[in-house]
């Protein structure tokens, strides 16, 4: 079963901005899903997607701001 946290979450487990965030889940990279007007994402799915990033060595997306 799916574990499903905020983007905001996301971001703070991935480094990821949360707008990065969105264009993964736009483009299809990691799994979500929208509940009403707040974006989930599959916990799994973020995993799985950062550990193949980190294999590939490629460069992840901008940092988020403070």
């Amino acid at each position: 079963m799916a574990e499903w946290i905020s983007v905001t979450e996301a971001a703070n487990l991935s480094d990821y901005h949360p707008e990065r965030l969105r264009e993964l889940i736009r483009e299809g990279k990691i799994k979500a899903r929208k509940v009403i007007t707040v974006w989930q994402v599959d916990r799994g799915s973020l995993d799985a997607y950062l550990r193949k990033i980190e294999k590939l060595g490629a460069k992840r997306g901008r940092k988020k701001t403070l």
